[in-house]
């Protein structure tokens, strides 16, 4: 099928290298885009459909699309669109994924597409009570709360509930009802916000309370996904560093960031140039996405890394272990992912089924509720997997860089590039240009400027 990984690679020698039409033709291929789709790489979305999309449109603001190539993930390969504006993040996760290949890749999983629909309950007269009568209705509750038919149909909706109290508020003590909707492809947001709209009258009704707010939260710490990649020190060696002190230097780094949180604020950081990039891609809301992970971040009381390096086994046989995991509430149906082309487009190079359909395969012993390697999705848990893996691939792009020779030495080498564009560069000239500046380590704008009038 068009965008099937199988029996192809996603490591694509020189690739950086090619001329941007040789890319293109390369993914066009890759995707098996036609003509119409190869053509929105470069238009993206038109004006008329911009101005159905937001309020008060004026123009269109372009970013660029890149490509993460030398992704394995749970064996299978994939090339990564990713929209981003930062010089080295692409480069950056292309690399991690490059040094995982090493290894077997990244291994993924992801929970069931869970999200939690609140709905705040005031002036109850007797907490507890209304707590056990909320309950011993669940059964009503979440049949008034079944408000899709077609998520229904696909076998999500209202799985269950739970009710919290929260004795001392600014506004007096309230009772917040957690309904859990499974959301299948979706994001979610707008059928939890029916569903808690729909089952706020009769919770009123039960409790003898009055029902405030009905809304999701972006804290979906019931819709998750992780991943996890395994590299022998040996894939770290070079010729100023051993493997083993770049793995040494790069769990020391993690350490750092779980114990600070000054620290850690800049790690996730970096975690999110990569998550971020996809999940704009895709058409996905990354600003819902980063607001649930940093809470989730801070879910011990204390603000930590969301990552795990360490070091495995000893002398020659040494490893390093790194796991992510993080709420993912994505979507491959609904919202931009179908009303943006070039969202469209980047699920297809993913080879991800924008209809929404869902495979399940048990065949090695996993459940539904817990997908793993073999969990054969194609939907948005799909994608959350991917997701994790870019998340990941990212972090460790930068804390090798961060062990060895400092961030600033590549990034500045691509933002050189960036800086010869400013300065008014065209075509060839902006090699050029970035390579003098380079060379000089100088990056600055008022010398390109002068580099460009020689």
């Amino acid at each position: 099928m068009a965008g099937s990984t199988e029996g192809r690679s996603s490591r694509i020698e020189g690739f950086y290298r090619r001329s941007l039409e040789d890319r293109i033709g390369i993914i066009s291929e890759w995707a098996g885009l036609t003509c119409e789709e190869t053509a929105v790489l470069a238009e993206s979305i038109g004006a008329e459909q911009a101005d159905k999309m937001v309020e008060n449109v004026v123009g269109r603001f372009s970013m660029p699309l890149g490509i993460g190539a030398n992704f394995l993930i749970d064996g299978r390969d994939y090339l990564i669109p990713m929209a981003v504006e930062e010089p080295s993040v692409v480069a950056g996760a292309s690399s991690a994924a490059l040094l995982a290949r090493a290894g077997v890749g990244f291994k993924t999983g992801c929970t069931d597409p869970i999200m939690i629909a609140q709905i705040q309950l005031l002036d109850v007269a007797d907490a507890s009570k209304a707590k056990r009568a909320i309950l011993a209705s669940q059964e009503k509750i979440l049949a008034c709360a079944d408000t899709s038919p077609t998520i229904s149909q696909l076998g999500g909706g209202p799985q269950g509930m739970e009710v919290r109290y929260l004795p001392d508020t600014e506004a007096g003590p309230m009772l917040i009802v957690h309904l859990f909707i499974d959301c299948r492809d979706a994001m979610g947001a707008n059928a939890a916000n029916t569903a808690a709209e729909a089952a706020a009258p009769l919770i009123e009704q039960i409790s003898g309370g009055r029902a405030g707010l009905r809304i999701l939260s972006n804290l979906s710490d019931r819709r998750r996904a992780w991943a996890e990649v395994e590299i022998a020190a040996k894939a770290f060696d070079s010729n100023d560093y051993s493997g083993r002190e770049v793995i040494r230097g790069i769990a020391e780094a993690n350490a750092f960031a779980i114990a600070d949180p000054y620290r850690a604020t800049t790690h996730n950081k970096g975690i999110f140039n990569g998550v971020d990039a996809v999940l704009l891609a895709t058409g996905n809301d990354w600003r819902a996405v980063e607001a649930g992970a940093h809470a989730w971040a801070a879910r011990g009381g204390q603000y930590r890394a969301l990552t795990d390096w360490h070091v495995r086994g000893c002398g020659d046989s040494e490893t390093l272990h790194g796991r992510l995991e993080l709420p993912l509430a994505v979507g491959t149906v609904g919202g931009a992912t179908r009303s943006h082309a070039s969202a469209q487009i980047a699920l297809k190079i993913l080879g991800l089924d924008v209809d929404g359909q869902e495979e399940f395969s048990t065949e090695s012993g996993g459940s539904a509720g817990d997908a793993g390697a073999e969990s054969g999705l194609q939907g948005a848990r799909r994608l959350s997997q991917i997701v994790a893996a870019v998340g990941l691939a990212q972090n460790l792009a930068a804390l090798r860089a961060l062990a060895t020779t400092g961030i600033q030495k590549g990034h500045m080498r691509l933002h050189a590039r960036q800086v010869a564009v400013a300065a008014g560069a065209r075509g060839e000239a902006v090699e050029r240009i970035a390579g003098q500046l380079i060379a000089e380590g100088s990056i600055r704008l008022e010398r390109a400027k002068e580099l460009l009038r020689m």
